[in-house]
C-alpha cells in the first residue's frame, strides 16, 4: 500500500508570521490537501539565541485563526537536542570532525592562501581540522560534516531537474556550533526523514541545501522526500526576501479572508470577489479543490511588495 502524502510546514519562531511566510503556509497547506494528505507542523526552534516562545505560540495562533489546521502533535525541534545528537555520534560520526577554527583565524589563512572564488558562491572551508576526533564527552568544538564530492540531481516540481555537488557549493557545513546549538541542516534533513515527509514545498531559498539534506538522509539511512517544490519569493522594494531579518511586517489576522485571498492571488491561484465574505474554511477548500503548480513554474520571484 502506497504512504499517505506527508507534508509540512517548519516556520522558525524568530518573529511573527509575514507574508512571505504566510503564502508558504498557504501553498503547503493547500497541495498537500490536494493530494489528500496530512499537513505537519514542526517549530524549528533550535536556535535558541534568536528562538522565542512567544513568536512560536503567535506562530501557532496565526494559523488557527486562518484555518490552516495541522494534523497532529506540533513537533518543537529544541526538545529533540538528544536525537540529533545520537545520529550525530553515530551514523555521521565517520564523517564528522571536531573544529577549532574562529573567524579571524580562517580571515588570516585565506589572506596567506589566496583561492580564485566564484561571485555569490560560498567560501567553503580549507579543512584545517579535518583529522580532529569527535568526543561527545569533551563538547568544545563546533562540529563539521563532509560532505559528498559528487554531482547530483533532484528533480523539483516547480523549478525542474536541479544539480549540485555540495562539497563544492558548501563544503564541510557545521552541524553543531560550539555553543551546542544544532544547525538547520542537520535538524531538518533528521526530522524530514523520521516524520517520512514525502513532499517538501518551502521557499527557494532553500533549494541550495536540498542535496545536501539528501545526502544526510542517506547516510542517516532515513527515508527521503519523493518530491519537492521550492516556491519563488516574495521580494522587498530593495530586491530582498521578504522575511523577519529585513524587517517584513507581520500578518494581521483580524481580516483572515483577505489574507487568505492575498495570498492565493499571490500564490497565482484562482480566486474570486464573492470569496471577500467567505469564511477561512470555505477559501481554502475552494482553494485546495482548485489548487494548481503551472503559475509558480519556473518563476524566481513571485512579487515585490
Amino acid at each position: 500500500m502506497a504512504q499517505k502524502p506527508i507534508g509540512r510546514f517548519a516556520p522558525s519562531p524568530t518573529h511573527h508570521l509575514h507574508l512571505g511566510s504566510l503564502t508558504t503556509a498557504v501553498a503547503s497547506f493547500c497541495h498537500i490537501k490536494s493530494l489528500g494528505g496530512q499537513w505537519l507542523l514542526r517549530i524549528e526552534d533550535v536556535d535558541f539565541e534568536r528562538c522565542k516562545s512567544a513568536y512560536a505560540d503567535s506562530i501557532l495562533y496565526d494559523l488557527d485563526a486562518l484555518g490552516l489546521h495541522w494534523d497532529g502533535q506540533v513537533v518543537y525541534q529544541s526538545a529533540r537536542t538528544a536525537i540529533y545528537d545520537e545520529f550525530l555520534y553515530d551514523a555521521l560520526a565517520s564523517v564528522s570532525y571536531a573544529c577549532r577554527c574562529s573567524r579571524k583565524q580562517l580571515d588570516a589563512y585565506r589572506a596567506k592562501n589566496p583561492t580564485p572564488h566564484a561571485l555569490n558562491t560560498p567560501i567553503v572551508y580549507p579543512r584545517l581540522c579535518l583529522n580532529r576526533q569527535l568526543d561527545k564527552h569533551h563538547p568544545d568544538s563546533k562540529i563539521r560534516l563532509q560532505l559528498p564530492d559528487v554531482a547530483t540531481a533532484f528533480v523539483d516540481g516547480l523549478q525542474g531537474v536541479i544539480w549540485d555537488n555540495p562539497a563544492k557549493s558548501l563544503g564541510d557545513v557545521v552541524v553543531k556550533r560550539q555553543n551546542q546549538m544544532i544547525n538547520y541542516i542537520l535538524a531538518c534533513s533528521i526530522d524530514d526523514g523520521l516524520q517520512n515527509i514525502s513532499h517538501v514545498m518551502r521557499g527557494l531559498d532553500i533549494m541550495p541545501m536540498t542535496v545536501a539534506q539528501l545526502d544526510i538522509l542517506n547516510l542517516c539511512k532515513l527515508p527521503a522526500p519523493s518530491y519537492f517544490y521550492h516556491l519563488p519569493l516574495l521580494l522587498n522594494q530593495d530586491g530582498q526576501k521578504l522575511s523577519k531579518q529585513n524587517l517584513a511586517t507581520p500578518i494581521d489576522t483580524s481580516r483572515p479572508a483577505s489574507l487568505l485571498l492575498d495570498a492565493l492571488k499571490l500564490l497565482g491561484q484562482p480566486t474570486n470577489d464573492a470569496m471577500q465574505d467567505a469564511s477561512p474554511n470555505e477559501i481554502l477548500d475552494f482553494a485546495v479543490r482548485h489548487w494548481h503548480h503551472e503559475p509558480l513554474k519556473h518563476k524566481g520571484t513571485l512579487a515585490v511588495i
